[in-house]
């Protein structure tokens, strides 16, 4: 049922405040705290604790669950568990994105990542994690596939996107946009790659849909991700949803799925002071990334 303002008090939770918004206890707070981290590893700081409140809201009202404690139980009971985390991780993580998002590490992947490519003149596999709706994959995708052509070749060549969120896979794997995304899009990668699909919306082009393969993910087991030998990793405003130990544990999981030469593209300003013994970093303006040097 709905939040209503003056709700009566029950038994297993706060009262409805007015405004239809629920108080959130320090107990409750830190149960939940636990349970995000243990169970996908989200972390929650004590100061984004209205941020935590405003997510289980909007699912509880989605759910008909009447307090925080409820909807916890809701959430370890076996019948609900794998549907409704799915859920629930879309309203406690940002999705909004767009084509070809953060310039430099763009022109990177363009100058330094293909460049290598070219020169090896093999197949390449890129990874795109936590891609939410597809945009950040099928950008690799038009970068990737314009490089062979420009060389050519039929080099074969693949784009993995992986998110925890179902619908947000849903969405990438249908590939349908609205128009305003257009304008992210440089002119020439617009018109080989987008088509027209009504007067609001255009869709990727088939046969660049068929270099791109989705799949869930949830990176507290990114350790057990089924690639290796890969061309490039990128990894970018994920991070940011990790305490700094998880982090560091990430990305040094991440780079065990790199070839020798492979390239690892974070988000500027993600991680500081990373050291691994097989990755050195890579120079290039308003960029955060490594290479596999073993």
């Amino acid at each position: 049922m709905a939040e209503t303002a003056g709700h009566a008090q029950t038994s297993s939770g706060p009262r409805h405040q007015s405004g239809g918004s629920l108080s959130m206890n320090d107990r409750q707070f830190a149960s939940w705290a636990t349970l995000l981290e243990s169970r996908i590893g989200l972390f929650i700081a004590p100061e984004r604790k209205s941020f935590l409140q405003s997510g289980l809201r909007a699912r509880m009202r989605e759910t008909g669950c009447r307090n925080y404690d409820e909807y916890y139980r809701r959430l370890c009971s076996g019948a609900h568990q794998v549907r409704e985390w799915s859920l629930l991780v879309d309203h406690l993580t940002v999705h909004e994105t767009c084509f070809f998002r953060h310039a430099s590490s763009i022109s990177l992947v363009e100058e330094v990542v293909l460049s290598d490519v070219r020169e090896r003149g093999k197949n390449m596999h890129a990874w795109s994690v936590g891609c939410a709706t597809g945009e950040e994959a099928y950008s690799l995708a038009m970068l990737i596939d314009a490089c062979c052509s420009e060389q050519g070749s039929d080099w074969f060549f693949g784009v993995t996107g992986t998110d925890i969120s179902l619908p947000s896979l849903h969405h990438a794997r249908k590939a349908v946009y609205l128009n305003r995304r257009l304008a992210d899009i440089r002119d020439d990668f617009r018109q080989k790659y987008c088509q027209p699909l009504s007067g609001t919306h255009f869709e990727i082009e088939p046969k660049l849909r068929e270099r791109v393969c989705f799949s869930q993910l949830n990176l507290r087991d990114v350790g057990n991700a089924p690639f290796s030998n890969l061309d490039l990793i990128y990894c970018q405003n994920l991070l940011i949803y990790y305490e700094r130990e998880r982090r560091l544990q990430i990305v040094d999981q991440l780079a065990a799925f790199l070839r020798p030469g492979g390239v690892l593209v974070l988000g500027p300003g993600e991680l500081l002071e990373w050291q691994h013994p097989n990755m050195e970093k890579v120079r290039y303006p308003d960029t955060l990334a490594y290479r596999r040097a073993d």
